[in-house]
Formats: structure tokens, C-alpha cells, sequence
């Protein structure tokens, strides 16, 4: 696809068999080879999400140490995104969640077995950056496989295993510690990451038999299949900047300030929470319910991107977190807070797989590895972007303006979405399907 605006890309008058007549998904290829590895996967870095601090202090970090050796895990996802894209084109997609999967093993085993902080600090930032190869090419893999008018409920539902994972993950790494010592949950890392490796070489690739990739023009397509065939790894990822440089500098600026509102929702929760002096325990059931009213909505969402478009869930969900981000800082009661952050959570439950859906829906049939390698840079950017707003404002002096300034960008964000998405994803409404020539 190149930078042409999608309102004006030729489309047949007819829809093809590929949009109506496909079924949702192979069963195999899908739910055994992309969402049950996923959720395996996700456990796994869950468990040790909540660890990671406690051990590095046991290897005698202090608390801000023990703090950039977390930070590590999402560093690692995004310097390892563009590279990620690269090696899934030339490797393949399945074959590249595969090495993820050794990868990470790997890396939770270095963790677990960790004699100083400096191989902590290494294994974290090794899973961080398995965990972005393998993002990367799952979403690359169903993207290659599902039928355009399906695709957001595919995509909606792997965002929804995604997080599903990393909910149970510290509740299984608990069971394993308790009565034991913290290193079994990365010893659970080691064993969710083979499970989720072994699953993927037992299931059989389906791709070939699902037909043409579900994205781009007919000529594309066909041409990306002869590329395929070749073996070639398609183009660089500097042709891909310099062809779609125009994506990147209009739509990836909502994808960053989308990845923005939804990674201070992260933090805004527990600041507001010890601003308030709450009990840990209090404030973990109040991140717990908005955790729970998200998971809820993920297919729903998928489904309504699916028949009316992607700005009818895109726009919606990001005003509702804006909502809750500028109520936030006017609640002082556990009640109050709790109602925001189940507002917030049902913002972040509507925009499940929004991100990962306009990525597919705009990625190119050539290259598509390397173009949503750099779509994930916006994506993981913002979502870095977000908590670093909450946190300047509390440095500043004032938790509440930084917060006020995350709901700020939840106006912007739908705002670049409404300006946008219309302009490069013909999925974007009704109305831009219809001059494509996709419905009646």
C-alpha cells in the first residue's frame, strides 16, 4: 500500500470471496497457533512483572535501581521492535515467534538463576525484547491469514488473550512462590515460554492453504506471493520509511498519543491511590476492577469495528478515557476513585486491538513485517510516553495537572484519529467502505 490516500485506491464494485465468503479464521492456524501460545506466553511475563523490583533489591539494588531494571522490560520491546520486523521478513512469521520463544526461556532462566543484578538487568531486557518479536509477528501472521471485514475481531480477541495472560500471570507467579522461593516464578517464565514454543511447531501452518494476505491491493498481493516463492525478504526497512513517511508523520501521530492515554492509565491508578494514602490492598482491588471491566469488551469491540468501522469504537473509546483521566483527580473516596477507574477500564476495554487493526489495515502486502515493526515503535513510544506525562507533573509538584494533561491527550488522540484514519484505512466507516466498493 503505498501513500496514496485509501479514499482514492481502486477497489472492485463487487466484494470478493476473501471479505464475505472466508471463514473467520482456520481453527488451527488461529486459536491453536496464535491465541493459546499467546496466552501461555503472556503468564509467563506476567509472573514476572511483579518480581522483577524484589529481586533486584535482593541482588542489592535500591529502590530507583530496582526501578530502571523494571523499566528494562518495555525498553527492551522497543528497541527491539524495528529489528523485530526485519527478522520476522526474513525469517517468517511463525519461525520467528518460535525463536521469541527460545528467546525468552532463555531469558527467564538467566533470571532465575541470576548471581549478580547486571545478569538480571540482561535477562529482563532479553524478555522485553522476545516479547517484541513475538507481538510482531503474531500480529504480522493474522493479519497475513484473516479476511478484512473479520479482522478487527481476531485482532480485538488476541488484545484480549494478551491481556487475559498478564492478569493471571502474577496469580499463578504467586502460587508457585508461595511457601517457596521467587525465583519459581521465573522458573513458570521458562515453562510458559516452551509450552507456548511447543505448541507453535506441533500446530501446522495453514497460511498457504487460506489463500491470498488480507491486505493491500489485488496486484499487491499477488506480487507479494511471488516474493514469498522467492524466498526474498522484501524491501528495507528504509524503502518502507521513505514510501510511507506520510502514514507515519499523520496516522502514527494518533497511534502515539492512542499508546499515550492508554499507558498512563497504568500509573495514574496506584499515584492516585498512594496520593490518597489508601492501603496497597485497596488500591490493588480498585486496578483489579478496571482490569476486570476491560477484559469484558474485547470482542464486542472487535465486532463493532468490524460492521460499522474503526472510528466507531476508536473515537468513543479514547473520549471515555479522557473522561475518567480529568474526573480522576476530583475523587477522593474509595468509591470515587473506583468508579474512574472502572470508567477507565471500560475506555480501555473498547480500544482492545484498535491499534493492532489500523497497523493490518494500513500495512503494505510487501514489507509487511518491517511497516508494522515500525508501526509498534509509535505504538510502544506512546505507550512509555504516557506514564513519563503522569510522573513530570507529580515532579513538578502537582499529580493532578499531569494527570488533567493525560485526559488532555485523550481529546487530542480522538481528534487524530477523526482527522486520520478516514484518510488511510478504508475500514475507517460505513462511508469509506462504501466509496471502496466494499458493501452496497
Amino acid at each position: 500500500m503505498t501513500d496514496e490516500p485509501a479514499a482514492s485506491i481502486p477497489a472492485p464494485r463487487r466484494p470478493g470471496p476473501d471479505l464475505y465468503d472466508a471463514p473467520m479464521f482456520p481453527f488451527r492456524t488461529v486459536v491453536l497457533g496464535a491465541f493459546v501460545p499467546s496466552l501461555v506466553f503472556e503468564i509467563g511475563v506476567g509472573a514476572m512483572l511483579p518480581i522483577i523490583a524484589p529481586t533486584a533489591v535482593g541482588l542489592g539494588a535500591n529502590l530507583a535501581v530496582a526501578g530502571v531494571v523494571a523499566a528494562l522490560l518495555p525498553v527492551g520491546q522497543i528497541i527491539a521492535d524495528l529489528p523485530a520486523g526485519a527478522l520476522a521478513a526474513r525469517v517468517g512469521d511463525r519461525r520467528a515467534m518460535i525463536l521469541a520463544g527460545v528467546v525468552a526461556a532463555a531469558a527467564f532462566v538467566g533470571a532465575a538463576l541470576a548471581p549478580s543484578l547486571i545478569t538480571l538487568a540482561v535477562a529482563v531486557l532479553l524478555t522485553g525484547a522476545a516479547s517484541a518479536v513475538f507481538n510482531l509477528a503474531r500480529h504480522s501472521y493474522l493479519t497475513e491469514i484473516t479476511p478484512p471485514l473479520r479482522r478487527a475481531r481476531v485482532l480485538s480477541t488476541l488484545a484480549g488473550v494478551h491481556r487475559i495472560g498478564l492478569f493471571l500471570g502474577p496469580f499463578a507467579g504467586a502460587l508457585v512462590i508461595s511457601g517457596g522461593s521467587v525465583a519459581n516464578a521465573y522458573w513458570l517464565g521458562v515453562g510458559a515460554a516452551a509450552a507456548a514454543t511447543v505448541t507453535l511447531l506441533l500446530v501446522p501452518d495453514d497460511t498457504q492453504r487460506v489463500g491470498v494476505p488480507a491486505s493491500g491491493t489485488l496486484r499487491e498481493r499477488r506480487a507479494a506471493q511471488r516474493a514469498l516463492r522467492r524466498g526474498g525478504s522484501g524491501p528495507s526497512l528504509v524503502q518502507i520509511l521513505r514510501e510511507h513517511r506520510a502514514v507515519f508523520t499523520s496516522l502514527g501521530v494518533a497511534v502515539l498519543l492512542v499508546g499515550a492515554v492508554r499507558g498512563a492509565r497504568q500509573t495514574v491508578l496506584p499515584l492516585w491511590g498512594e496520593h490518597l494514602d489508601f492501603d496497597p490492598a485497596t488500591t490493588s482491588l480498585i486496578f483489579g476492577l478496571a482490569g476486570a471491566v476491560d477484559m469484558l469488551l474485547f470482542y464486542p469491540a472487535g465486532k463493532v469495528m468490524d460492521r460499522m468501522g474503526r472510528l466507531w469504537i476508536g473515537i468513543p473509546s479514547m473520549l471515555v478515557m479522557g473522561a475518567a483521566m480529568v474526573m480522576l483527580p476530583f475523587t477522593h473516596t474509595i468509591a470515587g476513585v473506583a468508579v474512574a477507574a472502572a470508567l477507565m477500564g471500560l475506555g480501555n476495554g473498547m480500544s482492545s486491538g484498535i491499534l493492532m487493526t489500523l497497523g493490518s489495515d494500513v500495512s503494505p502486502a510487501q514489507g509487511r513485517a518491517q511497516f508494522l515493526g515500525m508501526w509498534r515503535v509509535f505504538q510502544d513510544g506512546g505507550g512509555a510516553l504516557g506514564p513519563l506525562v503522569v510522573s513530570a507533573g507529580a515532579a513538578l509538584g502537582s499529580l493532578a495537572v499531569g494527570i488533567w494533561v493525560t485526559g488532555a491527550l485523550g481529546v487530542a488522540a480522538a481528534g487524530a484519529l477523526a482527522r486520520w484514519v478516514p484518510r488511510w484505512s478504508v475500514h475507517a466507516n460505513r462511508t469509506t467502505r462504501r466509496r471502496a466498493g466494499l458493501i452496497p
